[in-house]
């Protein structure tokens, strides 16, 4: 840093030198393990008699397409509202998505998809892994702002692993069905954000308080990116679950759930408000809370009715959570929950969670008729009772709010590390810190930011 040309060239070689290292590492480890799958190998795929047709390519890859494009731009762009961090928020969330893609293909397929020695890839491993970069992104929104691109990328090495573990346990181990990932994903990203915040409080925050807001422009930004996540969270509920009536289902379900969430958001921001106007943080996220709610059931047969009422109750829940409990969060739990992924990722996930536990008890055969199969393989062969997999939907998301709690408290200590950089106080939700910022085309330009030693974090 400027007045301090040991951190500077530390800084100027930290993130290189790890950037260069893992993505050396990671190529090792393709090198030796990854090969195509039956459905994308030359020889395999034309050994036996098909139809280039029945490819699994044409039937996932419209899904993997959106997904891919919630990950990057919707992510991105959502967490774009804060005035002078744009070029972190959209820098950011590519360079932490581009490499857990390649880390969770590595960790997810040694769990799941690990035969003769190779993991096996195909465009299904490719949504998977756009899944986990998203449960690695929710995180990011806790802790924006605060932390370096090293600390970052640290904190994606370890995710991904947790997040590969913990998804091994619910869906193999314990029969858990949750397909849009209220647990895997929201609930779990959001909490393993929220612990990491809470180790890396900052008690003297308020030195760059000034910035954590928005301006008109940034405000428009997020909305874009509100915008591309609302229109294809149907694609990213039913992108893993079985084609036909499933898939149909899980899309129509996540439909009519975000346009509830969205009226009740509007309803409940102008109720709550002193003068009856709307609040933009709450359409940008609380909105949105209807396609977390229902990851978890929306294969279910939860009904059109139930879709909406989830996603009204979702909206409600999270808009309710901006005005009131993000503040008590930082003033009494010292959560400084920046993009408030507790309001639109982790309460719903809960929420989706127990919605889950409730369908899931109510299953039965004259309900599903041939389809239980497909939703509920364990009930449909007889091996656990409707009952049963009600109680293994419940203990998957004690389990996963574990590895979350107890993953966050370790990424927080590692993040801590005296060797990573990190902004001071004074300098918290400031591109300049990282980024080359052209304040000349900016009608009032940013004067070059004054750069201090990072505060000793608490």
């Amino acid at each position: 840093m400027a007045g301090s040309p040991r951190r500077a060239g530390g800084r100027r070689l930290l993130l290189p030198l790890l950037c260069l290292f893992f993505q050396g590492a990671t190529a090792i480890l393709f090198a030796v393990f990854v090969r195509y799958n039956h459905e994308t190998d030359a020889a395999l795929w034309h050994w036996g008699n098909h139809s280039n047709a029945a490819n699994e390519f044409y039937f996932r890859y419209p899904s993997f397409q959106d997904v891919h494009v919630m990950v990057f731009v919707g992510f991105g762009f959502l967490m774009a509202f804060l005035q002078r961090y744009g070029f972190s928020s959209v820098g950011f969330t590519f360079f932490l998505a581009a490499f857990a893609l390649q880390w969770s293909t590595l960790i997810q397929g040694f769990l799941h998809a690990f035969h003769g020695g190779h993991i096996h890839v195909g465009v299904e491993s490719m949504i998977n892994a756009d899944f986990c970069a998203g449960a690695v992104l929710i995180s990011f929104g806790a802790i924006l702002g605060k932390t370096g691109p090293a600390q970052l990328l640290l904190m994606a090495l370890l995710e991904v692993v947790l997040f590969g573990v913990n998804e091994f346990v619910l869906l193999s181990l314990l029969g858990v069905r949750d397909a849009g990932g209220s647990m895997t994903i929201h609930t779990f990203g959001a909490y393993f954000g929220l612990v990491l915040s809470r180790v890396l409080y900052r008690p003297r925050l308020e030195k760059s308080k000034h910035r954590q807001g928005s301006v008109y422009h940034s405000d428009l930004f997020a909305m874009i990116g509100t915008i591309f996540l609302w229109i294809f969270w149907p694609s990213f509920n039913s992108a893993p679950t079985m084609l036909g009536d499933g898939q149909h289902r899980t899309a129509l379900n996540t439909y009519y759930s975000l346009t509830a969430s969205t009226l009740s958001t509007f309803a409940l921001s102008a109720l709550v408000s002193s003068d009856g106007r709307l609040d933009m943080v709450h359409i940008q996220n609380a909105a949105l809370a209807g396609g977390v709610v229902v990851g978890t059931s929306s294969e279910m047969m939860l009904t059109p009715f139930g879709a909406l009422a989830a996603g009204f109750l979702a909206g409600t829940v999270s808009t309710l959570g901006y005005k009131f409990f993000t503040p008590i969060l930082e003033s009494k739990f010292k959560v400084q929950d920046t993009c408030g992924v507790h309001n639109l990722h982790g309460m719903p996930g809960i929420l989706g969670a127990l919605l889950g536990v409730l369908v899931a008890g109510l299953a039965t055969h004259e309900a599903y008729g041939d389809g239980l199969e497909n939703v509920f393989p364990l009930i449909a062969e007889g091996q656990r009772s409707a009952t049963s997999q009600a109680m293994h939907q419940l203990f998957g998301l004690f389990v996963t709010l574990m590895f979350a709690s107890v993953g966050g408290g370790l990424g927080g200590l590692l993040l801590k590390l005296p060797c990573l950089d990190y902004p001071s106080d004074s300098q918290c939700y400031e591109d300049q810190v990282y980024w080359e910022v052209p304040g000349e085309h900016e009608d009032t330009a940013q004067e070059p930011l004054k750069m201090e030693e990072p505060d000793t974090q608490a």
